[in-house]
């Protein structure tokens, strides 16, 4: 027999996720046109997080989704620390940790002797050992910030105990494994979107079959 509690909870993931969208397109961050992404790829929407988190009420209550996940019976905190990396993580830690009535901080790029890259909180940023710690981040792509982030907290003695986004264009990623200690963490967006790309070309993407103006996100004009 199905509970009445996970039929609840998938309920308020689907209003979340209907409300997440609404935001999105509100905002203007959901685009539709013909798009060339960084990958050299094209799609026929694109994924603008700048334009929604601009906007400080659509933040305040996309935030306030995960601040709800993260409160106990008291309306106490059930984390201790919100992290998140640069720039659009930035912004949701530490509204999500106001919400929370947490502490929030957030890791910046690092870039070695030898070339290679890591995350490193900033000085004065501090996380207490087996702190309970909430990573957020804006769009879920291929996970390659998040997951540079994980080794950066295992490394100051954290606990992760879920790492949350607000739109998954993955195709479906439930977790993530710590470069560092192979450790698994759960992962969970308020959104799942499923944005087909294409290979550039007529003969593969329609919009190009279409002959439609083609720009690049970020770029005030057509490309080509």
């Amino acid at each position: 027999m199905t509970s009445i509690k996970p039929a609840t909870a998938m309920t308020a993931r689907a209003a979340i996720a209907e409300r997440t969208e609404a935001l999105f397109r509100s905002s203007g961050a959901l685009r539709d046109g013909h798009f060339r992404l960084k990958s050299g790829r094209h799609s026929d929407a694109y994924l603008e997080k700048f334009a929604v988190l601009s906007d400080p009420a659509a933040t305040s209550e996309l935030c306030g989704f995960w601040a709800g996940q993260y409160r106990g019976p008291a309306d106490e905190p059930t984390v201790d620390l919100v992290a998140g990396p640069t720039t659009g993580g930035v912004i949701l830690a530490f509204e999500t940790g106001r919400q929370l009535g947490t502490r929030a901080i957030f890791a910046e790029e690092v870039t070695a002797a030898d070339g290679s890259t890591r995350r490193e909180f900033r000085r004065g940023f501090q996380i207490e050992p087996g702190g309970r710690v909430l990573l957020v981040d804006d769009i879920l792509t291929t996970g390659g910030s998040l997951l540079a982030m994980l080794p950066a907290v295992e490394a100051a003695g954290g606990e992760i105990v879920e790492c949350v986004v607000l739109v998954d264009r993955s195709g479906g990623l439930q977790t993530l494994t710590s470069p560092a200690t192979g450790r698994v963490y759960p992962l969970r967006a308020l959104w799942a979107l499923d944005l087909p790309t294409y290979e550039p070309g007529a003969a593969t993407c329609p919009r190009c079959s279409a002959d439609e103006p083609l720009y690049a996100p970020g770029s005030s004009g057509a490309v080509s």
